[in-house]
């Protein structure tokens, strides 16, 4: 697991979601399993990969057994972070058969999402493996899942970059373009310096580049991190070469972005770059096949 992590966040997150997702599903009027099993039928089920990943979201899916039944049982046997292989127990329950199966499809859906997401990150850092670059995330999370979603991106080996807006001044192209439109390159210089003036130490201006016009003006308006976004390979290297030129204490940070598939990550991560950004780590992973078996 992680190290750092803000526990008090992540269980507000996960309640959350949980409570969410278990009324959504009306979980707790199960007429299947109500009108099946009348009266108390105690049994035992493991959640089980089916394929090789990495888990993540273990302690949620074992808090939807614990929010729809406080009297279950519970064993964790995989820690988020950490591999699975086809057959591997990820979890098991002891409790109730009907309020078990109640929340199978909860914990399931928390938990091969979020393994999802942690399975794909790893697949890319181990693509930029012996580079000096590092696999970052984006904004691009499903609606109200952030916090949960970024969680899983760290427990596959990637980084975070901001959390939300307020995480640090982002200049992207519709910012330079509505500069650019209204401002001669000039004022489009120094109102990108005023900004930088305006945000404290710890807060990161990040410039968005599409051509090395737009890198040398990142450069001149002071940028902590300049984005190259979606550069060839070609551009990016020329691109790279002008930043590093610039004096090492004033030299930003580099980031890649744009148009980044497992294919052509390494290509990108030998440019050079010091960060590479990923979208589909959140809006496109796939689930992680994982399922609930009730032992006999």
């Amino acid at each position: 697991r992680p190290r750092g992590e803000n526990k008090t966040l992540m269980k507000k997150a996960s309640r959350k979601l949980i409570l969410a997702a278990l009324s959504e599903d009306q979980a707790r009027s199960d007429i299947t399993s109500r009108l099946l099993f009348r009266g108390a039928h105690i049994v035992d089920a493991d959640i089980i990969a089916k394929e090789a990943g990495i888990a993540c979201g273990v302690g949620a899916a074992e808090a939807v057994f614990k929010s729809i039944d406080p009297r279950c049982r519970t064993l964790v046997h995989i820690r988020d972070g950490s591999r699975v292989v086809p057959g591997s127990r990820m979890l098991s329950v002891r409790g109730d058969l009907a309020k078990i199966l109640a929340g199978e499809r909860t914990a399931l859906n928390i938990l091969q999402h979020l393994s999802g997401i942690a399975t794909i990150t790893r697949r890319y850092v181990e693509r930029v493996k012996g580079t000096s670059a590092k696999i970052h995330d984006t904004r691009k999370t499903t609606p109200g899942l952030r916090v949960l979603e970024k969680y899983a991106v760290r427990c596959g080996g990637g980084m975070n970059q901001r959390m939300n807006l307020k995480g640090a001044a982002m200049v992207k192209d519709n910012h330079l373009k509505a500069l650019y439109g209204s401002l001669s390159a000039q004022d489009a210089k120094a109102a990108l310096l005023r900004l930088k003036s305006q945000l404290d130490k710890k807060t990161r201006l990040m410039i968005e580049a599409k051509n090395r016009a737009q890198v040398e003006l990142a450069l001149k308006a002071k940028a902590d991190v300049v984005m190259l976004d979606n550069m060839s390979i070609s551009e990016m290297r020329k691109a790279v070469k002008q930043i590093r030129a610039h004096p090492a204490k004033l030299r930003p940070l580099i980031e890649a972005t744009g148009g980044v598939s497992l294919q052509n990550v390494r290509r990108i991560a030998r440019c050079g770059v010091d960060r590479i950004s990923v979208g589909r780590l959140t809006h496109s992973a796939p689930a992680l096949d994982i399922s609930l078996k009730i032992r006999n």
